[in-house]
């Protein structure tokens, strides 16, 4: 046929007239329908859960649910699922309301039967696009997910858990922390957490652009409103409406753009250049800067009365030597992701490797570790991440502090044995013939954790 649909779709019959019920059935699987047949709303409701079902045909009057309300439960169970009911002349209505409650349409028992298979493709069809954006949506959502933010590090969970409780709000959110400490990476795992979620997430670093440019960018203009405007142009501001904008290095934004951003923060509104009216939108605000905006605003650098709206919910994220019991639990991550980009097989991380890891001073934090890992893979051939492929200032700088401090001779020492050992602290001691309680104490002051 025709318009027979390309891919198999899976539909499930609830009705308790047994004999109806499988003619149904058996009229769908001519037509190429994979058909589950239950007599109870009870059990449909065990086979949609158990089965990839994609059009439900329900009778209305079921003898343990009725089949307006079995509707609604289906629809919240699996959305994308699309349900037809099947009405008897006196329960139009009911079949009427079942559409209300989110159903695809209905039929009339013996009146409508011819009707049973056009609007059963015409349901998997819906049902099937509904599926593919269901679980794109799933994905984009484990993509950014507060779940794929690493560490075990006190620091970076405690900013986790903060985030977490502001994500379901409307709450303004700044976020605070060096560059590269992923003041993004929250941003999008706060809006992909919050009821705003399949509505778009738009970033702009304000840093990037000049001020009388970042400002066409934000609230758009009219055309005619200066040479080169040939036409309108809608803003960020307004590509965001009804999800969220994410305003990165906000510290950078001029002060009379900062004017135009508090009326946005009070009133969900704007006026674009050139423009006479105001432009509304609903939208959620989150800012992110590597500054004391306090201490900007005091010098008369950043708006006092913008940094107060902004301040709301601050989140302050680690820098990366805060969190240095992290680093190994990254640098393997990133290690996992960019030797599958490059097709090649790496076994591991030499001790020696991890170790300097941990030494260096990441100025770049999050985002410099992972420069180096994507630079060592590069440069990997025998299938070991070694030292010697660390770039320059990692062995000077470790070469100059083994030569002027023998205390970073002792902690290296102590940090390979405990590898030796898998973190066993009693054979650590025994294999370096000191006592537990030594032990521990130069774990405590050389901060090994």
């Amino acid at each position: 046929m025709e318009n027979k649909i390309k891919i198999l779709a899976n539909v499930l019959v609830i009705d308790d007239e047994k004999n109806l019920a499988s003619l149904i059935a058996r009229t769908l699987e001519l037509e190429g329908f994979k058909v589950f047949q239950t007599n109870t709303a009870k059990e449909g409701l065990k086979v949609l859960m158990l089965e990839e079902i994609h059009v439900v045909l329900s009778d209305v009057k079921l003898p343990d649910i009725n089949g307006v309300e079995l509707v609604k439960l289906i629809k919240e169970k699996k959305p994308y699922v699309e349900v037809i009911s099947l009405t008897a002349y006196g329960t139009i209505a009911d079949g009427v309301l079942a559409i209300k409650n989110g159903g695809f349409d209905y039929i009339t028992k013996g009146d409508d039967n011819h009707k049973i298979i056009p609007l059963t493709y015409k349901a998997a069809e819906k049902a099937q696009l509904q599926l593919r954006v269901f679980n794109l949506e799933a994905r984009i959502s484990g993509k950014y997910s507060f779940d794929n933010i690493l560490g075990r590090s006190k620091a970076i969970l405690d900013a986790v858990e903060i985030a977490k409780k502001v994500a379901p709000t409307d709450t303004t959110v700044l976020l605070l922390g060096e560059t590269g400490t992923g003041k993004e990476v929250f941003a999008e795992a706060i809006h992909y957490d919050s009821p705003r979620h399949l509505q778009p997430f738009v970033a702009v670093n304000c840093s990037s652009f000049p001020p009388d440019l970042l400002e066409s960018e934000l609230f758009g203009y009219k055309a005619g409103s200066f040479t080169g405007a040939v036409k309108d142009k809608k803003g960020l501001f307004e590509e965001a409406n009804n999800g969220t904008i994410f305003l990165d290095e906000i510290g950078e934004m001029s002060l009379e753009l900062q004017a135009k951003l508090l009326r946005v923060l009070e009133s969900r509104s704007f006026i674009k250049i050139g423009d006479t009216q105001t432009t509304k939108v609903n939208i959620r605000i989150l800012a992110a800067t590597n500054r004391d905006l306090q201490q900007e605003a005091e010098e008369g650098r950043f708006r006092l009365d913008l940094f107060y709206r902004l301040s709301v919910f601050t989140i302050n994220l680690p820098s990366l030597n805060d969190r240095k019991a992290d680093i190994e639990l990254l640098a393997k991550h990133y290690l996992k992701q960019f030797s599958a980009k490059v097709n090649m097989r790496i076994e591991r991380m030499s001790d020696e490797f991890i170790y300097m890891l941990t030494q260096h001073t990441w100025k770049g934090n999050v985002r410099e570790l992972k420069n180096v890992i994507e630079r060592v893979v590069i440069l990997a051939e025998n299938g070991v991440i070694s030292s010697d492929l660390l770039p320059v200032e990692f062995k000077t700088a470790h070469v100059e502090k083994d030569a002027l401090d023998l205390e970073s001779i002792e902690k290296q020492h102590i940090y390979k044995v405990l590898n030796h050992t898998h973190g066993n602290k009693t054979e650590a001691a025994r294999l370096l013939a000191i006592g537990l309680t030594t032990l521990y104490r130069k774990l405590d002051q050389y901060k090994i954790v």
